[in-house]
Parts: structure tokens; sequence; C-alpha cells
């Protein structure tokens, strides 16, 4: 790769010969994925609901260079920093999750979204990287002892952020957060007890969401038994990626788009499918495997608790999404609202993945002596 000169000591060449460039590599093709799949799905879904054929690619464009500018500034950061972002963009986040409870707007049954000076962001998009730095950084205070409370701390966060993501509601972002909470918390040493502990919680959380929220029972009837209610949309995203066959229909042939009310967020992946075909679904699957799993050898060498226990929950958020809408829209699980990472349209999700994957880059940087930059 082109780039400065080894002997370049300035901040952009320190970082040049520091960074992983073969996961900001990856992350570029996400992106340029995302920018390919937003203009073959939305234009479709714009004129079905009376807008612009272009609006969503010119709105997805707007975010896309401030996405960009956030992903390599950040990734410029020292973990010190990071750190320190973390802990006021998690304060500012849980302001502005209150504020949308009581401000917000309602879309289907739903009030996440915020309008903030003619632009409308979903805050807790924000809170899932800020939480897995902040939460990092509790567990990691626990480890160096002298009687530091951060397991109890990150835990209260946890009850804090998963009450106001319920009263939204979103039960998918709550998953994500629980899952990075306990990935962290295993890694950290978690006590037998607490596993044992947990997963009780977490069973006896499903069964009291199917047994008293109409619409979870609902989905989860649905998944288990298609015949049991409305599953057009899982369905039609099937019949998607049977019609793609290995190579697609080609650019701008596939008809799931003209059908799916969600094509252009939460079932992008099918018309992947349908468009391009299984290889270039399985190229994106590859992608997302390779940042992940990139990232997770880049921590073998780490021996500072916080920057190792932050990048794993930074990478576990990542991955996990990626998991949960494909496997949505694949069958593999109960239907559930969410984006694909850096593929799906929406402006609070790609600013938010920008960060944590800028926080992840920064993290990961190489450092003499220690294997990672601090």
């Amino acid at each position: 790769m082109i780039g400065p000169a080894r002997t370049d000591t300035s901040i952009v060449g320190r970082w040049w010969w520091t960074v992983d460039r073969w996961s900001l590599v990856a992350v570029a093709m996400l992106l340029a994925a995302g920018a390919l799949l937003v203009m073959a799905a939305s234009p479709a879904v714009a004129e079905r609901i009376g807008l612009d054929s272009f609006h969503f690619v010119r709105r997805q464009a707007v975010y896309l260079a401030p996405a960009i500018a956030v992903l390599l500034g950040v990734s410029l950061m020292t973990p010190l920093n990071i750190r320190r972002i973390a802990v006021i963009g998690f304060l500012v986040t849980i302001a502005l999750m209150i504020a949308t409870l009581m401000l917000g707007h309602e879309v289907k049954g739903a009030r996440r979204w915020l309008s903030i000076a003619g632009f409308v962001i979903q805050p807790s998009e924000f809170i899932k990287p800020f939480f897995a730095v902040v939460a990092a950084w509790m567990f990691a205070e626990h480890q160096r002892g002298q009687g530091f409370p951060g397991h109890i701390i990150a835990t209260l966060l946890l009850v804090l952020v998963a009450g106001l993501l319920v009263l939204q509601p979103d039960f998918g972002m709550t998953v994500v957060v629980g899952t990075v909470w306990f990935a962290q918390f295993f890694m950290a040493g978690m006590p037998m007890t607490w596993i044992g502990g947990m997963a009780f919680v977490g069973l006896a959380g499903m069964a009291s969401a199917y047994a008293l929220l109409p619409h979870v029972a609902s989905r989860i009837d649905r998944f288990l038994d298609p015949s049991s209610g409305d599953s057009f949309q899982v369905d039609t995203a099937l019949a998607a990626f049977r019609t793609g066959g290995l190579t697609g229909r080609g650019p701008g042939e596939g008809t799931v788009k003209s059908i799916l009310p969600d094509a252009h967020t939460d079932f992008i992946f099918a018309v992947a499918g349908e468009e391009f075909g299984l290889l270039a679904c399985l190229l994106l699957v590859a992608l997302f495997g390779f940042v992940v799993l990139r990232g997770f050898a880049r921590m073998l060498s780490e021996r500072n608790a916080f920057v190792m226990l932050a990048a794993a929950g930074l990478l576990v958020q990542f991955g996990v999404q990626a998991i949960v809408n494909m496997g949505v829209n694949l069958r593999l699980m109960p239907a559930k609202g969410m984006t694909l990472p850096f593929i799906s349209y929406g402006g609070s999700s790609l600013l938010a993945l920008a960060l944590g994957m800028g926080m992840v880059l920064a993290l990961t940087r190489r450092r003499a002596g220690t294997g990672l930059i601090g």
C-alpha cells in the first residue's frame, strides 16, 4: 500500500504505520457495498411512498462523508482519549434517550427518534459503542483490585440502558447491549454464580416478554410456525434468495425491493441476494467475519485489560448485529428490525458504526514493546 514514509513522525505518519490497514480495507469495502446496495434498493421504496426516487440515496450520501471522517478521526486517538469521549458521549446519549421518550417521534408504536436542528437521529444507536467502552473501563478497574466495585457499576449501567431501550421499546437493541456486557464480563472473569444467575435472568426475561408483550409473542410464534401468522416479509426475502441463485439477476433487475417495505434497511441483504447472488452474499459474510476475527487476533498480544475488553465489546456488538440481521433475512431468527452494519440505509446507524469501528482501529493500533499503541 502507498502511504507516508516510515520516517514520517507526524500524527498521520505514525497512524499509517500502526493502524490495521487490512481491517481498514475491509471496512472500506463494506462502506462501498452499502452505498451500492442503498442505490439498488431505495429508489423503489421511495417511489412507493411518494418520494423522489433518489431521496434515500441523497440522504445516505449526506451522512457518508461525515461517517468516514468520524471513523478516520477517531482511529487517530489514544485509548485514553477513546475512554474520555466514551464517558462524555455516554452521559449525553443517556440524556437524549430520556428526551426521546418524552419528545421523540413515534413510528410503528416505537419512540426512538429525536429531531434536533432539522436532523432526525436515533440516540440508541450511539449508546452501543459508548456503553461498550464505559463498561470495559469499569470491568478493567475492578480487575485492578483496590476494592473498586466495577462489576456492580457496569451491571447498574446495563440496567439503566436496558430499561431505557425497553421503554422505547427496542428489544433487539437490548439483546445486543446485553450480549456485549455478558461477553465483556465473561472475559473479565465472571464468577460461575453470576453465569448461572444471568442464564436464569435471561430465560425469565424471554418468558416474561413472550407472556406480556403480544408483538414479541407473535414474532416468536411466526418463527416457530410460519403458518400461524403474517410472515410475508421473511417469505418474500427467502424467495429473493432463491430467485437470485449463485450470481444474481443483475444490478437493478430485482423485484423484491418493490414489494418489501424495509428493503433498504432491515431486508437489504435479501436485495443483495436477488440482484447479486449467493457469491456476493458470501463475500459480505466474509468481510464481516474478517473484521471481527482480525480484531480479536490483534488483541491476543494485548496486556492492557481496558483496551482488550473495550475492543472485544465493540467487535462483539458489530458481529452480533450483522448475525441478527442476516439471520432474520434467512429465517434463522425471529423477525427483528435491525440494520446490517455499514450496508443498510440509516444516518444514525452509519455514524454510530463508524464511531465504533474508529474506536476499534484506535485500540488495535500497534506500538513498540506492548504490541498495541497507547
